[in-house]
């Protein structure tokens, strides 16, 4: 858990996150609410819970591995030479 002040996290209702520790707090956050909920349901966390957000997280790091990093270092390797 990125332990951001208190100040950045007040602000980060209204701005987008400006390092990786925000960004790690940002997620965090969306993750929590998920798992945790709201008062309609409870607050009742469950095993269904922890697996669906680790699953989502799991398939929006690989999502973006394919979409973004992956073409960025194809283009950086012919840019640059292929070390294999």
């Amino acid at each position: 858990m990125p332990y951001i002040t208190e100040e950045a996290r007040q602000e980060l209702i209204e701005r987008d996150p400006a390092n990786a520790g925000e960004l790690n707090y940002t997620l965090t956050e969306i993750v929590l609410i998920y798992i945790y909920g709201n008062k309609e349901n409870g607050y009742k966390a469950n095993y269904q819970r922890f697996n669906d957000a680790i699953g989502a997280l799991e398939g929006c790091k690989m999502e973006l591995y394919r979409r973004l990093v992956a073409p960025y270092e194809d283009a950086k390797a012919e840019e640059n030479g292929d070390v294999y």
